[in-house]
């Protein structure tokens, strides 16, 4: 929910958002009834009495008689009533579509085989056609994905527990041995037997160095960097790599390592915008998008969970947008701490806060310098 800022009603201005929000968006957003906006704000007509959602069916209000609220609470502690057509304290439309996707997305988790998406549609009341549209546009990815995502974190952990990368395979509810070695490779990074035998076979390349954060480990495939990480110690970090690939063969690194880890090295003492480094990162169509959208924010600049949503064209999918920020396993390069909350506070980064505002402020300062 989008902060309200009130402000002087004796100057002739209503209230005004502080996010971002403008007070002409919220007016363009109840001309237009657009949906993208509902739980951003509540408008109140001074004529009337009456407040509403942004996208309420009712005759639309002149201008100069709309106030804007945060929540019901202040609306009617200001004197005014909810409106009896778009029952503003009820859940919005929306919001129970939200919810039915949630329904739907944990039987997707709990069930042996992906439900079909007819039967899907069919639970969530809609035609497949909009089911799919508006899963897609709540979660982020599409049925499919989101299944085959879920079937992929199943897979990891059966690999571990299963002997054979047979039931592993099933239990995980790949249905064709032909399907599951198609997709295993990008999934795991590596053969499902590699993965199984705690990368068995796999070259990694690392290195913990010190830096003015702490310590950063840099670890490479021969595909390229696979992780990045910053910790206290270098014991911790070694101990964290050694426990996700125990049976990787870990070993010092080449030429072209040694090239890849000054990069990093220099890029977090010195940021800058441009960085060519190879990179070796698994992970979900939606994930991918998101990384990629990661690195194109520019260099002392931050931007908000929802504006990153909307940047990929999902807009509504702002908690799988965090989420991906959560899995991403390449400090620095796949920029996930230029992230932030909406209202500009900062917000949890798996390597610690104080390490992601110490990032943001000397990227802030590195690019003054440039102007």
């Amino acid at each position: 929910m989008m902060k309200l800022m009130a402000m002087d009603m004796s100057t002739g201005l209503t209230e005004a958002l502080s996010a971002g929000l403008t007070e002409a968006e919220c007016w363009a957003a109840i001309v237009h009834r657009d949906p993208s906006t509902e739980g951003s704000f509540l408008y109140a007509v001074q004529t009337t009495g009456v407040y509403c959602r942004p996208t309420c069916a009712s005759r639309q209000p002149k201008r100069e008689n709309v106030r804007f609220f945060v929540s019901c609470d202040e609306a009617e502690a200001a004197g005014f009533r909810p409106c009896k057509r778009c029952r503003p304290r009820s859940a919005s439309p929306q919001q129970q579509q939200a919810e039915t996707i949630a329904a739907i997305c944990q039987q997707i988790e709990a069930a042996e085989t992906p439900p079909s998406l007819e039967a899907m549609a069919q639970r969530a009341g809609l035609s497949v056609y909009h089911f799919h549209r508006v899963f897609k546009a709540v979660v982020g990815v599409t049925p499919k994905q989101y299944a085959s995502a879920h079937r992929a974190q199943r897979l990891r952990q059966h690999l571990q527990e299963h002997p054979t990368v047979t039931q592993a395979m099933y239990d995980a509810g790949f249905e064709t041995s032909s399907n599951f070695y198609d997709q295993s490779a990008t999934l795991l990074g590596m053969s499902p037997s590699q993965y199984q035998q705690g990368a068995k076979g796999v070259a990694i390349h690392y290195t913990v160095q010190p830096c003015w954060l702490g310590w950063v480990l840099v670890a490479a495939t021969a595909k390229g960097i696979c992780a990045i990480a910053l910790g206290d110690t270098p014991e911790a970090l070694s101990a964290h790599l050694e426990t996700t690939f125990p049976n990787a063969q870990l070993c010092e690194g080449d030429r072209a390592f040694a090239g890849w880890v000054e990069q990093v090295l220099h890029l977090i003492e010195t940021p800058q915008q441009a960085i060519d480094l190879p990179l070796d990162i698994q992970g979900t169509a939606f994930q991918q998008q998101v990384w990629q959208a990661l690195q194109a924010i520019a260099l002392g600049t931050t931007i908000s969970y929802s504006d990153l949503a909307k940047r990929i064209g999902k807009p509504k999918a702002v908690r799988a947008v965090a989420n991906a920020c959560a899995n991403n396993q390449i400090a620095v390069v796949i920029p996930c701490h230029r992230v932030v909350g909406s209202d500009g506070n900062l917000r949890g980064y798996r390597w610690g806060r104080d390490r992601k505002q110490a990032l943001l402020t000397r990227e802030k300062a590195s690019r003054s310098q440039e102007f």
